[in-house]
């Protein structure tokens, strides 16, 4: 399982911080998981899968 921080989740979506955050909270991104006290990661498997259902959508 590949854990991905929010610098390369951001390169690899091409989405800022800000709106990466706001589509959580609207329930259109994946949610990050907790790695540590002050660390979190997103699955890299569940980017990949919200890429594909928004490639299918478009």
């Amino acid at each position: 399982m590949t854990f991905l921080r929010l610098p390369k989740v951001i390169e690899r979506t091409g989405l800022s911080r800000s709106l990466i955050y706001a589509m959580i909270k609207e329930g259109r991104f994946p949610a990050p998981v907790r790695i540590g006290l002050r660390a979190v990661a997103w699955h890299e498997a569940d980017l990949l899968a919200w890429a594909a259902e928004r490639k299918r959508a478009h």
